[in-house]
């Protein structure tokens, strides 16, 4: 069997279960099941704490693992990113207090507090950058008011919770971070599971990530202006265009993304289009 870890709680665990079962895998009822099994697709699911994934992985106690990109990087381990999931988006970055710094470089000698010290450590060694890091589990934007730092490494989203500690971002992002699908490098990749099978899960995730992006889009137009609205609809490869029982006409389906259906929609219906529908994607195979 294929072993996956899989998040216990947190930000990617409901994500990661989500996309699991839209790719037609079972998936616990209960959070408190640590193991399950889907003998369908002969795979066995493990529910970890999110930081742990990684550590698992590397080793080769289990196959692969989905897991954030920079809990990834700051476990220090043996392990490669095979797909980034479209989820659980975060940036990575430096903050200070208002007015204390401008750039990077002017860390050198500093305290940096961070609950992320190996991505951290990694981050400033590679710019030559001396300067102690501070490893806190939580709470990272109080260290500076508290005395433990002069500066924070910390994931960041809104900004909202370093202004309201006085505190401010500085420098460029350390790391732009999402989930991703993970496996041990080195010799054999995997510890149990076979290429095959890690290519199967890549596959159907790959196909709940277009699924998601994509919708299927159908209408009628006049044969004369098929090459214009290829134009506007070209699809991954070429659209697929239909006969209809008027010979004037022809029907035309594609793939869009989702994000720009209407204004898509809107160019078609004035170059002529007319019965113009969009379908939902639900599973597909690129």
């Amino acid at each position: 069997m294929l072993r996956v870890a899989v998040p216990n709680k947190g930000s990617l665990s409901e994500a990661a279960s989500e996309m699991l079962s839209e790719a037609g895998y079972r998936q616990r009822r209960d959070t408190r099941e640590l193991v399950m099994v889907d003998p369908d697709n002969d795979i066995e699911f493990f529910f970890l704490r999110p930081r742990d994934i990684a550590v698992y992985v590397g080793q080769g106690t289990l196959d692969v693992g989905i897991t954030g990109r920079d809990l990834l990087l700051d476990a220090e381990v043996e392990a490669e990113e095979l797909l980034p999931l479209g989820f659980a988006a975060s940036t990575f970055r430096f903050a200070g207090p208002v007015g204390d710094f401008a750039k990077v470089e002017e860390l050198e000698g500093k305290r940096l507090a961070t609950s992320y010290d190996g991505l951290l450590r990694g981050y400033l060694a590679e710019r030559g950058i001396n300067a102690k890091v501070v490893r806190l589990d939580g709470a990272v934007e109080s260290s500076v008011r508290l005395g433990v730092a002069d500066a924070i490494a910390d994931v960041v989203e809104t900004g909202s919770t370093l202004k309201a500690a006085g505190m401010e971002i500085f420098g460029d992002p350390i790391l732009k971070s999402e989930a991703v699908l993970i496996r041990r490098t080195g010799e054999g990749g995997a510890a149990n599971g076979t290429v095959k099978e890690i290519e199967v899960l890549i596959r159907r995730l790959q196909g709940v990530l277009v699924a998601r992006q994509y919708v299927l889009m159908d209408y009628d137009i006049r044969k004369e202006l098929v090459e214009q609205a290829a134009g506007l609809t070209p699809g991954l490869e070429s659209p697929t265009v239909s006969p209809l029982r008027d010979s004037d006409w022809v029907a035309v389906r594609s793939m869009v993304p989702k994000k720009e259906t209407n204004r898509i929609m809107d160019e078609l219906y004035d170059l002529g289009a007319r019965a113009i529908l969009v379908s939902s994607i639900h599973a597909c195979r690129i």
